[in-house]
């Protein structure tokens, strides 16, 4: 968010943060910056090596750089093992977590007691029998139902609504738009198909440490409750179905579907616009790649992948007439095995 302007000097960076100085040169640093655009008084960091070239005519005041990649930098450096967390944590100092602001906006609509350390903003809504941990923040306009937990530290941005019943953990953050808790996609079908709604009364019940994104729902669940573990992070517009439980750890990319009763296991990546259908298991350590679109359970961890490379139309548009008679080219290749088998015997 933005906020004041900091600065701080190379060797008060390491001091705060770990790692190894390279050079004598101590220079003030204003601001982080990417390679290409670095100028003075901006730190830059270099993880990949498919943008080695770009340290040619890098212009940063210093790098952030593993011990190995050292040689490809002559100027100020902060040397250490990960450059890309390392980068992730000196951006955390330029641009600190906002704090609350104590107190109840005149305007919000407060319906239970609340510590005197958490702050509630104009236009915030909060039902009877909540309970919310000290130094939260509640954002503009937020809706939170009757006899919601919120835990220590939450962060629920501008928008945000949490449906009665739900428990949300510590130093969580809900981004706007985002719906937590609304009723699972459950219906019973009558004989003459109209569709009857089967009531939802599990609830959303979300560990410490994770973050949603914005627009990103999460519905209740059926009967048990969905769980999303501690630390799992997710992206912008997530859809994750009723009775849904995802582990520890785990990262989901946006626009990612989620169908009901799911099981997902802990420090998995899942790509952006993945579908998994439900009722699934999916093991410990699995990534699944962008645009997946997951049909069965997966036991073992790995990268799994169902999709295809995009291409020009006319060369698609071939492909798939190929693959429309692959049936008959297989009864054919059978055939002629068939044939060369009777050839060879006699």
């Amino acid at each position: 968010m933005p906020g004041e302007a900091r600065e701080f000097h190379l060797s008060e960076i390491v001091a705060k943060l770990g790692g190894s100085l390279q050079g004598e040169i101590d220079p003030p640093i204003r601001r982080i910056a990417t390679l290409e655009r670095a100028g003075e008084g901006e730190l830059a960091f270099f993880s990949n090596p498919r943008y080695r070239a770009q340290l040619v005519g890098c212009a940063a005041s210093a790098l952030i750089l593993s011990p190995q990649a050292a040689v490809l930098w002559k100027g100020p450096a902060i040397l250490c093992d990960d450059p890309y967390l390392y980068f992730a944590q000196v951006a955390t100092l330029f641009s600190p977590p906002a704090l609350p602001c104590p107190g109840i906006h005149p305007s919000a609509m407060v319906e239970c007691s609340v510590p005197d350390s958490v702050e509630v903003a104009a236009g915030a809504w909060i039902g009877p029998n909540v309970t919310i941990g000290p130094d939260s923040i509640i954002g503009a306009g937020c809706r939170i139902g009757e006899g919601v937990q919120i835990g220590a530290g939450a962060r629920l941005m501008p928008g945000a609504t949490i449906y009665p019943g739900c428990v949300i953990g510590e130093r969580v953050i809900v981004h706007s738009g985002a719906v937590i808790g609304s009723d699972g996609f459950g219906f019973a079908r009558r004989t003459d198909a109209s569709w009857y709604k089967i009531p939802q009364t599990g609830r959303v019940v979300i560990g410490d440490d994770v973050e949603i994104g914005a627009n990103t729902t999460i519905d209740r669940g059926a009967l048990d409750d969905t769980i999303i573990a501690d630390g799992v992070k997710l992206d912008n517009q997530i859809q994750i179905g009723h009775n849904v439980r995802v582990g520890a750890h785990t990262a989901i990319a946006g626009c990612v579907g989620i169908a009901g009763s799911t099981r997902i296991g802990e420090r998995c990546m899942i790509g952006g616009q993945a579908g998994i259908i439900g009722h699934l298991e999916i093991a410990n350590d699995v990534i699944v790649s962008a645009g997946t679109l997951v049909t069965k359970s997966i036991a073992k961890k790995g990268v799994y992948t169902g999709n295809l490379p995009v291409q020009g139309h006319a060369e698609w548009v071939k492909n798939f007439a190929h693959l429309r008679h692959l049936d008959a080219m297989a009864d054919k290749i059978r055939a002629l095995e068939h044939r060369l088998a009777g050839l060879e015997k006699s």
